[in-house]
This record gives structure tokens, C-alpha cells and sequence, in this order.
């Protein structure tokens, strides 16, 4: 078996849905593993990530729009140390996860064909987030 792991910088532009699904192919693809298991680790707790449709935008500000109702900046959290959107960033992150398992199969990451993979920003200003992936396999 074997094993490759790098990370990966992701600069956000605030809140929102960024897709990386490419740089996770080229990853998977430049390690020459053909069967495995990918695992995609954020290093946050303000962002996380996860599986969704690429195909059409709305789907990326429906889901933000989504999460901002479940987690409002003025729900009366004691926790504000970096802002009004600190808080409601923890618990988003909690609902999404900040990891994903992916199998590999024939050198690339099994995703259906209207799946990518994203960093989701949950602060409002922009950010610069680490992606840590890690492959296993043959």
C-alpha cells in the first residue's frame, strides 16, 4: 500500500461555496494511486466542507442562504471574540463537517457527475484556508 498527503491553500472571497474538485483529481492523479480512499481534512473551525452539485450556482446560494438562517449572525451568541459571524461560523461548520471520505477507483476520485468538492467559507471577510488531502492505496 501505499500513501501521498499534501495541503492545499484555498483563498475565499467571504462567505460562500468554493469549488476545488480539480485540484483533488490532479492530486489523486499525480500520485499514480488507482484504488484507494481519499480523505479531504479542513484545518478549521470556522470553514468546513462538502460533496455537492457543480452543475448549477443557485444550488452554492441557496445552501449559504440556508445555513445563515440556521445559524444568524444576531442569534444572541456569547461567543463574538473575532465578530458577529464568529459564532454562527462554528456552528455552520458542526452542520457541514470538516471532513470527506472519497473512494478512488482507476486513478480519480469517485464522485457522481454533477458532484465537486468544496471549501465552504463561513466568515465574512476572506480568508486563506488549508486543505489537508490524503491518499492511500494502490
Amino acid at each position: 500500500m501505499r500513501q501521498a498527503i499534501t495541503t492545499l491553500e484555498i483563498r475565499t472571497g467571504g462567505r460562500g461555496l468554493v469549488e476545488f474538485t480539480r485540484e483533488v483529481a490532479a492530486f489523486v492523479h499525480d500520485t499514480g494511486i488507482e484504488t484507494g480512499l481519499l480523505t479531504v481534512f479542513c484545518r478549521h473551525t470556522s470553514a468546513s466542507l462538502t460533496i455537492q452539485e457543480n452543475a448549477a450556482p443557485e444550488v452554492r446560494q441557496d445552501i449559504t442562504d440556508w445555513l445563515d438562517r440556521i445559524a444568524p449572525e444576531d442569534g444572541g451568541w456569547i461567543h463574538d471574540d473575532e465578530g458577529p459571524d464568529d459564532m454562527p461560523a462554528h456552528l455552520k461548520s458542526i452542520l457541514t463537517g470538516v471532513s470527506l471520505s472519497i473512494p478512488v477507483a482507476s486513478g480519480v476520485p469517485v464522485l457522481g457527475t454533477w458532484q465537486g468538492v468544496y471549501l465552504v467559507e463561513h466568515r465574512t471577510r476572506p480568508h486563506v484556508r488549508q486543505v489537508v488531502l490524503h491518499v492511500s492505496g494502490e
